[in-house]
């Protein structure tokens, strides 16, 4: 399962971990996150001890979306070695993220 990211947590969990981390940023309102919400629970289980798989409800936590500059929901982003290096805006198919995810680990 996806793990549940927040502000305070943001930092320990993504930047400082010593394997790539897929972030979802979403929103319980928002239509086009829960189309691609199975898809990032499917990463969490197939990608488990290669990759980290976690979500940040953007409406919970509006400090990392800030820094990010996030304007749009869902913004999937990778993060390695505590740096972004790759980044999808929309829904797109899972094969495309998992492409995307194969790069980094």
């Amino acid at each position: 399962m996806a793990l549940e990211i927040t502000d305070s947590n943001f930092d320990e969990v993504v930047l400082q971990s010593d394997k790539p981390v897929l972030v979802d940023f979403w929103a319980e309102w928002c239509g086009p996150c829960k189309m691609i919400g199975p898809v990032v629970e499917e990463l969490a289980q197939d990608y488990q001890g290669k990759a980290v798989v976690a979500k940040m409800d953007v409406d919970m936590n509006a400090q990392v979306p800030a820094q990010f500059g996030i304007r749009s929901i869902p913004t999937l982003m990778i993060f390695k070695n505590g740096q972004l290096v790759d980044k999808v805006v929309g829904v797109v198919p899972k094969s495309v993220l998992e492409d995307k995810l194969n790069a980094h680990v």
